[in-house]
């Protein structure tokens, strides 16, 4: 690998739009991501996340703009993308009936992997699932089935994944396991692009944010530079600092206008 490719993000988007008709999901979307860093996409349901997850991942074209994955255009070396990513969606998609460790067998060879057994042993106590590997999956709590999910999407070492709403459904103990795991992703170099309607997620794991409001990117920064965007801190007998969801809703509003209301109802096929 060339040091011109380690310097260039790992995503690069500009200018991304998509539309369904006459509805305007994305409206001119721009972001880079760092190589082995956590970005953060925000946004409301109906806010075009996973519509820009399903076009970096190759399975939705744009209407129009340009983005590339690990220094492969999207839309012209789609192959060379899917072979540099791992997608997990909003739902863990493991087989139940089989075990955690016979999940990741079979995932490694289909992908024609060597030693398939080790690979699912390494994973499993990466994960912290080596005591449950035999056990049926229909057995295991919400957030070990998220932590096997993101397990298997790491078969074969992708250097990019996508976590599209990785903690939605989940408890907050499942929540703080599945966090662990994707700091861990960012601690062994991959670089992750996660989407979250949750203000604490982003806030907990991210090391840049981007939010997703009317079909763009409205604001894009460090935790740090987003709450300097708002006042300095109103000092009474205690310094109060804002939160992310201080700097997300003075932003986007507390109350969406009626007409954002509406697409987001037009747009649940989105989230």
């Amino acid at each position: 690998m060339t040091t011109n490719h380690i310097q260039k993000p790992a995503i690069h988007v500009q200018g991304l739009e998509k539309s369904y008709k006459e509805l305007e999901v994305l409206r001119g979307v721009d972001f880079d991501v760092a190589r082995g860093s956590i970005f953060a996409l925000l946004g409301s349901n109906g806010a075009g996340k996973t519509t820009i997850v399903n076009i970096l991942s190759t399975l939705l074209r744009a209407d129009a703009g340009t983005a590339s994955v690990n220094g492969f255009d999207v839309a012209t070396k789609a192959a060379d993308v899917r072979e540099s990513i791992s997608l997990t969606g909003q739902f863990a998609a493991v087989d139940e009936i089989l075990s955690g460790r016979e999940n990741l067998v079979l995932v490694a060879r289909l992908r024609h992997l060597k030693d398939p057994g080790a690979i699912a042993d390494g994973l499993l106590d990466r994960f912290a699932l080596t005591e449950a590997a035999a056990r049926r999956v229909s057995t295991y709590s919400g957030g070990m089935r998220r932590r096997l999910d993101i397990a298997m999407s790491l078969i074969g070492n992708p250097p990019v994944i996508f976590l599209d709403e990785p903690t939605t459904g989940l408890d907050p103990q499942a929540r703080i396991e599945v966090w662990q795991a994707v700091r861990e992703l960012a601690e062994n170099g991959t670089t992750v692009l996660l989407t979250t309607q949750y203000l604490d997620e982003a806030e907990q794991l991210a090391d840049r944010i981007a939010i997703l409001h009317g079909g763009r990117t409205i604001v894009n920064g460090t935790l740090t530079e987003l709450k300097q965007l708002l006042p300095p801190a109103t000092v009474e007998y205690v310094e109060k600092q804002p939160t992310l969801e201080d700097v997300f809703l003075a932003i986007v509003g507390a109350d969406r206008k009626e007409g954002d209301a509406g697409n987001d109802r037009k747009c649940n096929t989105d989230e």
